[in-house]
């Protein structure tokens, strides 16, 4: 695992979380369990997550260990640190990426919806969901795939339970599919999306290159009916060049003024209460 020049200051960070991973070790699967509510308390009072971070990481140490038998390596620990500070982190194969993951998916879970972990393909997101999920359900949280299983037809995926979970486990693509339906929604009862807290990207070379060269395309019959086309050529014709707006003097530019802003905006607005 490679790390840049912050890492004493991340040394110095794991070693408090190791060290507050002996008193939660003392404690008994309720008590444990109970840090989850305590900490979210914390956060509703005014706490950040970097003030919470060495308890929550601590906590999701032990947990890990008692639900899956699998205590993290000081340099897992490390590794979670450094992710939390916006950092790639660079772990080689069998240095436990998956386990590592649970410590800020854990810590920003505590926030309520709008936390993923994006992976690379369908097949480990619902490994992972299912096989770290069982940890965070153990501590209180809530967690769900956010791609269909094998063998399952998309549109059978629950889209409201999904968002509405702490954690979701999904994958680049999959994500941005729902994100264009959630904006083709008629209404906003329709939509499914709570907004976006925290993403922790697996694989990020081959999520940021690899594929996000290849382009998202909703194909079939448009979803949405708009007349943004009539209504934007009605105001422009409404328009005073000079008042309204200012053409360049090749007239290949045009660049609307103060007033001309203005007055778009009351139109639209009075297009929007009245039509």
């Amino acid at each position: 695992m490679k790390l840049s020049l912050s890492s004493r200051r991340y040394r110095r960070i794991t070693k408090r979380i190791i060290k507050r991973r002996e008193y939660f070790a003392t404690l008994s699967d309720t008590n444990l369990q109970a840090q989850t509510g305590k900490l979210r308390a914390q956060i509703n009072s005014g706490s950040t997550l970097k003030d919470i971070m060495v308890d929550a990481y601590a906590v999701v140490c032990v947990a890990d260990e008692r639900v899956l038998g699998l205590a993290p390596f000081d340099n897992q620990i490390l590794g979670a640190v450094a992710m939390e500070f916006n950092n790639i982190v660079e772990m080689k194969t069998g240095e436990g990426k998956t386990l590592t993951a649970t410590m800020p998916m854990y810590l920003h879970g505590l926030t309520g919806p709008g936390n993923f972990l994006i992976t690379a393909n369908s097949y480990l997101a619902n490994r992972d969901a299912e096989q770290m999920g069982r940890v965070y359900r153990w501590l209180g949280l809530t967690v769900m795939p956010g791609v269909a299983a094998e063998g399952q037809d998309d549109n059978q995926r629950d889209r409201q339970a999904i968002y509405a979970a702490d954690i979701v486990y999904t994958t680049n693509s999959g994500l941005g599919f729902d994100y264009l339906f959630d904006n083709l929604a008629a209404n906003p009862t329709e939509q499914f999306l709570h907004g976006f807290s925290f993403a922790l990207l697996d694989e990020a070379d081959a999520v940021l290159l690899d594929t996000a060269s290849t382009p998202l395309i909703i194909s079939g019959a448009p979803r949405v009916q708009s007349n943004l086309y009539g209504m934007a050529d009605q105001m422009v014709k409404l328009l005073d060049e000079d008042r309204d707006y200012e053409r360049s003097e090749d007239t290949k530019n045009v660049w609307f003024t103060a007033d001309g802003i203005q007055r778009m905006e009351r139109f639209f607005w009075h297009y929007r209460v009245v039509g």
